[in-house]
C-alpha cells in the first residue's frame, strides 16, 4: 500500500483535475486519501506546501522518463533516435499533465497553483539564491533534460569510439531541448513529427562538429 503521503499527493492531484486549485480543500485532500487532516498537514505544512510537493513529484517524474526514453531507444540508436524519444516522452507527458507543462513553460491557467509556473527570469548565477526544492523553474527543467541527454549521448559516442567534442555535444543536447520546449507551446502536426525534427537536428549538428573537429586535426 503506498505511503501516505503518496496518497495525499494522488488525492491533490485528482482534485485538481476536478476544481481549481483555489477551490481545493485540505480536509476533501485528507478525506480522499484516507488520512487524517493533522496528517496532511505533518507532511506538508500547509496548502502551498502540498502545492510545491506535488509540482517537485511531477517534475521528478517528467526526468525519470527521459531518462528511461533515452535508454529504452535502444542499443543501436543513434544521438538523434535518441534525443526523438526523449522528445516524444516530454511531448506525450506535457499534453497530458498541465503541472508538467506549466512547469516547463512558465506558463499557466488560473487552475494551478502558482508554485506550478515560478516567476521567469530566475537567477541563475552562482551569487543568486537557488530556487526551493518544491518549485522547479523552467530553466533548471530544461538543464536536467539536456544533463541527462548529454550523458546518454556521450556514452554512446564513446563506445563508439567518434564523435566531435564534448562542447559540441552539449550544444546539439541544448538545441534539441530548445526545440522540443517550442513544440509543447506551439504543437508541430503530431508527436512523431517533432520528434524526427529533433533528430535531424542533432544529427546535422553533430555532423558538423565532427567535420570541424576533423578539419582542426589536418590543420
Amino acid at each position: 500500500m503506498p505511503a501516505a503521503r503518496e496518497l495525499l499527493l494522488d488525492a491533490a492531484y485528482a482534485a485538481l483535475d476536478r476544481r481549481p486549485w483555489s477551490g481545493v480543500r485540505m480536509v476533501d485532500v485528507a478525506a480522499a486519501a484516507g488520512v487524517s487532516r493533522q496528517t496532511l498537514y505533518n507532511e506538508f505544512g500547509s496548502k502551498a506546501g502540498l502545492a510545491r510537493a506535488l509540482v517537485r513529484r511531477e517534475a521528478d517524474a517528467l526526468l525519470a522518463g527521459v531518462e528511461r526514453a533515452l535508454a529504452d531507444a535502444g542499443p543501436t540508436a543513434d544521438a538523434g533516435d535518441r534525443c526523438a524519444a526523449a522528445t516524444g516522452w516530454i511531448l506525450r507527458t506535457a499534453r497530458a499533465n498541465p503541472l508538467v507543462r506549466a512547469a516547463l513553460t512558465g506558463c499557466r491557467g488560473e487552475r494551478l497553483p502558482a508554485v506550478a509556473a515560478p516567476a521567469v527570469p530566475a537567477p541563475r548565477g552562482p551569487s543568486g539564491p537557488a530556487p526551493a526544492r518544491g518549485t522547479p523553474t523552467p530553466w533548471a527543467l530544461a538543464d536536467g533534460i539536456r544533463d541527462r541527454t548529454d550523458h546518454a549521448v556521450t556514452a554512446d559516442l564513446g563506445r563508439a569510439g567518434q564523435g566531435p567534442g564534448a562542447e559540441t555535444v552539449l550544444w546539439a543536447c541544448e538545441a534539441a531541448v530548445r526545440l522540443t520546449l517550442s513544440y509543447v507551446l506551439a504543437p508541430a502536426a503530431s508527436h512523431e513529427e517533432a520528434a524526427g525534427q529533433v533528430a535531424r537536428l542533432v544529427r546535422a549538428l553533430l555532423s558538423y562538429g565532427e567535420r570541424t573537429t576533423e578539419g582542426e586535426r589536418t590543420i
